[in-house]
């Protein structure tokens, strides 16, 4: 899923319940409308037949990330974590079944703001506006990846944040944060000292990692180097037992199909609504 990953502030939100449902969203302060609960539309039967459909922690990944492996970034309670804010706009709900969460959501993100609930199906609390919504999907590795290092990539950091932010602020690959690069290991392309290619590691659910922040710029497509940049990261996964997957709007089926030609096979399909929280 794409939220614009520019320096706007922006929320996520990842929730999970006992359906499996998760939620992913961005967020902004704007000035609130009261308007009467509405329902998120529901959807086919999210879990494709694939291999790790029963993988259920990828149903709630950023709450495994924060309950797991990124548990030192995370802030907030039992029903709901966020990553900070100079790291990444995430924020995960425990599940959707618990009734305090909606309380524990507005209490975390704030008063007025909007929030993109992707994979959450129902009826929308009273004072809580529905705003609108579009589909998203989760991809994870077959035995059909062949992974590989590749030589030109250099390992980034915090001596290239700048660099990384401006990347992604012309290609939009998804939500980039001045911390985001602590998440895991990041990698890019330099021609003539300009950081020309990127991709890198973001969720972290135990047992798996997600591949994140894929970009090219557009002088340097059609060369392969995403691809390229997606396998070396994929195979530093394989190399300390992790499975690796991915996340992407629906509507954005050139990438889509570029990373099923790789060896991803789609695993999840979810529907995300932006809604307001009540002032």
């Amino acid at each position: 899923m794409r939220c614009r990953a520019s320096s706007r502030a922006a929320v996520r939100v990842h929730a999970g319940s006992h359906s499996s449902r998760s939620v992913a969203c961005g967020s902004r302060r704007v000035a609130p409308r009261p308007r009467p609960a509405q329902s998120v539309p529901v959807t086919s039967p999210a879990t494709l037949p694939v291999p790790h459909a029963d993988a259920t922690v990828l149903d709630n990944a950023a709450w495994h990330s924060l309950a797991g492996p990124h548990a030192s970034f995370a802030i907030g309670g039992d029903l709901v974590r966020r990553y900070p804010a100079d790291v990444a706009p995430f924020v995960a709900v425990r599940s959707w079944d618990e009734p305090e969460v909606w309380d524990a959501l507005r209490e975390l993100v704030g008063p007025g703001a909007e929030v993109g609930l992707s994979g959450y199906e129902g009826a929308i609390p009273d004072g809580w506006e529905f705003l609108g919504g579009g589909e998203g999907v989760q991809l994870v590795e077959t035995d059909a990846l062949q992974t590989r290092p590749f030589d030109e990539a250099v390992e980034l950091g915090a001596a290239d944040a700048a660099d990384m932010i401006a990347i992604v602020e012309r290609n939009q690959p998804g939500p980039f944060r001045p911390r985001t690069y602590e998440l895991g290991r990041y990698i890019g392309i330099r021609r003539g000292g300009r950081l020309v290619a990127m991709a890198g590691e973001r969720l972290h659910p135990t047992g798996w990692t997600e591949i994140s922040a894929v970009a090219v710029d557009a002088d340097h497509r059609r060369q392969g180097l995403a691809s390229r940049l997606v396998l070396d990261v994929a195979f530093h996964i394989q190399q300390r037992g992790d499975r690796a997957l991915m996340h992407a709007a629906a509507g954005n089926v050139n990438a889509i199909a570029a990373y099923e030609k790789l060896g991803f096979a789609l695993r999840r399909r979810n529907r995300f609504a932006a809604v307001r929280t009540p002032a």
